[in-house]
């Protein structure tokens, strides 16, 4: 929704050049979008809004360069998209970086010298998804059908099932004929058969339901916007129309729309003037930085401890960095920077490990987790790309509690599971899993089935195999992606391990610092408050010219 806000903000900002502005996201009709794809190539189109909708597969000789808004967080992402630029013989790419906060100039400065040192991310593969081959298989069977021993030959052949073995192979050959342990009973579970010694689909329901399915790409029920018209306009995801009712107006594709009815999955509207700021939002979650990222901007940390040699982004946040050497510390490359102070809310425990969104949100509820086998209390864990803040009643005793055992590899797994909600985590993931599988059907055209129905399907799905089938390599697999790539439970242990060999600075301040203080707004924004987020900043920031 952040390129819908900032279409709009130019737009407001530029009426005059509104025929030049164009918005381009996924969910905008397809035609649309190659509209403005054609007008950005003959030049009518000057200034192009957009999502990673446009980072790969187009290539439009007119760009002159590209604005970054916010960090892109990865190397190889930000090297994709500034090759949008100057794609000529001999051109020169240039990209421009508009920060959306201060401390994303040291961002871009870990950028400068990690792309100067040749530095880029590593792809890894996902590990035996064990949906993907349900689905694979059920294509096959739907064709000319399979020889099961060819196939494993020949699906072993890809990295991701390098390391599958024949008895993964044989459960998958059982779950897609037979249903498995826990869907036998159910005739449509029982998608293939053998003929003539090869795998079959002999239903043509059971082909027409898989082959509407066919896909790997899974989010929320998405629901068609159209005019009264008829004329279709894009698609939005279902939770977000689920909070409007008629008259409503939002922000979509560039123009101000007013909710008329919902029917059939599909959304009327009209054009209106009235004025809304109301945008859809989409589940795609916050992006963190990479690990290899955030190895170059722990470096960069290390770097402004110096007085000398600063780059253009290092002076802008000078005094930034002033206030936290005055107020509190900045770590040097052996240092784990902890910050614990004491205001109205309560005691504040500040970590920063500099390792990312993801690894900081595990080592909170990991560390509270901890903190509270010694001392139960409630906390509240707030996380960015730089730290973690763990909020605990006054005068809970963090520092007298802390010990080497936090940095512990023991038992890592298992406490993780007990710090978290792991079961709702692994229950969301597997309706993805359960979709590409093709357990959860979403309808045919024109009945299609709500969300709401799709979740009541994949959840009893997912209870009855918890209770009755655990070890289900479907059910396995969502747990282990949770933990992979949720978790990043393998980059957690990298960073324990790290951490560990690192001399722990101990900080009181009397408020929280310029490092702290994006973690405190992080969860100012989610409370309720007489004052605006804006005023609730700009008080605090006043107190940093306070000792």
């Amino acid at each position: 929704n952040q390129a819908e806000r900032w279409f709009q903000a130019l737009s407001f900002a530029m009426p005059d050049h509104e025929d030049q502005i164009a918005l381009h996201h996924g969910s905008i009709d397809f035609k649309e979008r190659e509209a403005i794809e054609a007008g950005v190539k003959t030049g009518d189109v000057k200034w192009v809004v957009c999502t990673s909708s446009l980072d790969l597969g187009v290539d439009f000789q007119p760009v002159e360069r590209v604005v970054q808004i916010g960090s892109a967080k990865n190397l190889a992402r930000l090297l994709q998209r500034a090759g949008r630029s100057a794609h000529v013989p001999e051109g020169t790419s240039e990209v421009f970086f508009l920060p959306t906060n201060a401390l994303e100039l040291l961002e871009i400065s870990a950028f400068r010298r990690g792309l100067a040192a040749g530095a880029i991310e590593t792809r890894h593969p996902r590990e035996k998804p064990y949906d993907v081959l349900v689905q694979h298989l059920v294509t096959l069977a739907c064709g000319d059908g399979f020889e099961p021993q060819a196939t494993l030959k020949a699906v072993k052949r890809a990295i991701a099932y390098q390391h599958l073995t024949k008895e993964e192979f044989n459960w998958v050959l059982e779950f897609i004929e037979k249903g498995g342990k826990c869907l036998g009973a159910y005739p449509r579970y029982q998608k293939v058969a053998i003929e003539e010694g090869a795998y079959r689909v002999t239903n043509t329901q059971i082909s027409r339901m898989h082959r509407m399915g066919i896909g790997t790409i899974t989010s929320n029920q998405a629901v068609r916007i159209m005019y009264t018209n008829r004329r279709e306009i894009g698609t939005v995801e279902e939770n977000f129309i689920s909070r409007l009712k008629p008259g409503d107006v939002f922000f979509f594709a560039g123009r101000q729309l007013e909710f008329f009815q919902m029917k059939d999955m599909v959304v009327y509207v009209k054009n209106t003037r009235r004025q809304s700021t109301v945008t859809p939002t989409w589940g795609g979650g916050q992006l963190a930085i990479s690990d290899t990222l955030s190895t170059h901007l722990r470096r960069e940390v290390e770097w402004v401890r110096q007085s000398e040699g600063w780059n253009r982004e290092v002076h802008c946040i000078a005094p930034i960095l002033e206030t936290q050497q005055r107020l509190s510390y900045i770590p040097a490359a052996n240092e784990l920077l902890v910050e614990c102070c004491k205001t109205r809310e309560g005691q504040h425990l500040y970590v920063f490990p500099f390792e990312g969104r993801f690894v900081h949100e595990g080592l909170g509820f990991l560390w509270g987790y901890r903190f509270a086998r010694q001392q139960q209390t409630t906390f509240t864990i707030s996380v960015n790309d730089y730290g973690f803040e763990i909020l605990a009643p006054k005068a809970y005793p963090f520092q007298a509690l802390f010990s080497e055992e936090f940095f512990s590899l023991e038992n890592l797994e298992a406490d993780i599971k007990a710090s978290l909600n792991i079961s709702e985590l692994i229950q969301r993931k597997f309706r993805g899993v359960a979709q590409v599988a093709g357990l959860v059907f979403k309808g045919y055209p024109g009945s299609r089935k709500t969300s709401s129905q799709l979740q009541v399907s994949s959840s009893l799905l997912y209870e009855v195999f918890s209770k009755y089938e655990p070890d289900n390599l479907l059910l396995k697999q969502a747990e282990r992606e949770v933990l992979r790539e949720q978790l990043e439970t393998h980059r957690l242990a990298e960073t324990l391990k790290r951490l560990g060999r690192l001399s722990v600075v101990w900080q009181g301040p009397k408020r929280p610092s310029p490092l702290a203080f994006p973690l405190l707004v992080e969860r100012l924004g989610t409370r309720m408050s007489n004052e605006s987020l804006l005023e609730r900043i700009g008080r605090l920031k006043q107190q940093w010219g306070k000792k």
